[in-house]
């Protein structure tokens, strides 16, 4: 009897000590969806784009492994690509009908379900930093155009000039569909910067940063500033950042969507998003969405040809994509 005591003991040993260790925290990225090729992109291009990446990942998993929060990590990973030329989003943001450039952020903590949100920003270097301070120092979600930057000014921030914004190929890019506009009346889509950030004491973060969509008019909004559209995070469900045709999202509140599939219908949070993906595709949109559940579990989810995207774990996985 002693000795299948022992041996019972030694299996559970055996087993308890080769299971996998449970995840600490997790984060995932984009950097936007769209019609990519691997012919139209050089190797050199997609090493520029995996090397911001990549360098994205590491700022937010210095963050999360020092046991820092995942508000700091979602705004800290965000500023990476807000920074960088490559990207739809701050310095590499895209020109409007005007010639000018207008940026949208959001932000949510999904603890509290606390958001702060701006859009149609100018001059503001980092959008995703005022989102947070619109969060955590007014009483309102979401401001606009000029009193957003007067909040700004009265919170610290320094205004840049506009021109800080621009870079010759989104000029180009303008030029190039103002063309094509005059000709068919057609007009161009492009994505956004997101992530998603689990941290040590399970709280989930989302954040999503964007310079809309190239020749917009009209002062157009799309998702990205918008709670529950381009941006969503709630600790019982998980956090989603979308990239894609904006009209499409706002009209699914595709974020929030996917939080009530996995909260009402037990979805999980893969699955859920290849749902929400299906119904925009069915609405005639493209784009793309990334989430992080509770558990560290990763979705990565586009109907385009490739999204930028990557995420780290603290089991040490890590992954990088830009096509399917």
């Amino acid at each position: 009897m002693k000795s299948i005591l022992v041996l019972f003991l030694f299996i559970l040993l055996s087993q308890i000590s080769y299971s996998q260790p449970g995840i600490k925290y997790a984060m995932v990225i984009h950097g936007g969806a769209g019609v990519m090729s691997k012919k139209s992109m050089t190797a050199e291009l997609q090493k520029e784009y995996i090397s911001v990446l990549d360098h994205a990942l590491q700022v937010g998993d210095s963050v999360l492994k020092s046991g820092g929060d995942c508000m700091d990590a979602v705004v800290k990973t965000i500023m990476v690509m807000e920074d960088s030329p490559l990207f739809n989003a701050g310095k590499g943001a895209v020109f409007t009908h005007e010639g000018t450039v207008e940026l949208d952020a959001s932000l949510m903590e999904g603890k509290t379900l606390g958001a702060g949100a701006v859009a149609g920003i100018t001059d503001i270097r980092n959008p995703i930093l005022l989102a947070r301070t619109v969060m955590e120092k007014s009483e309102h979600v979401l401001l606009t155009g000029k009193g957003a930057s007067q909040f700004a000014v009265e919170q610290g921030f320094k205004l840049v000039p506009n021109s800080y914004f621009y870079t010759d190929k989104r000029y180009q890019q303008l030029q190039e569909l103002l063309k094509k506009e005059r000709v068919s009346g057609t007009n161009d889509k492009h994505g956004t910067v997101g992530c998603v950030a689990l941290d040590r004491d399970g709280n989930i973060a989302a954040g999503t940063s964007t310079g809309g969509m190239t020749n917009k008019k009209y002062g157009r909004i799309g998702d990205s500033p918008i709670i529950g559209a381009g941006t969503y995070a709630n600790n019982a469900t998980g956090g989603f950042s979308c990239t894609g045709h904006g009209e499409y999202y706002i009209r699914l509140g595709f974020a929030r969507d996917i939080s009530a599939m996995m909260e009402y219908q037990k979805l999980d949070i893969q699955k859920a998003c290849q749902a929400e993906i299906s119904k925009l595709t069915q609405l005639g949109g493209t784009g793309g969405v990334i989430g992080l559940d509770k558990s560290g579990n990763i979705a990565m989810e586009f109907n385009t040809s490739g999204m930028f995207r990557g995420f780290i774990k603290s089991n040490g996985e890590k992954q990088i994509g830009i096509f399917k």
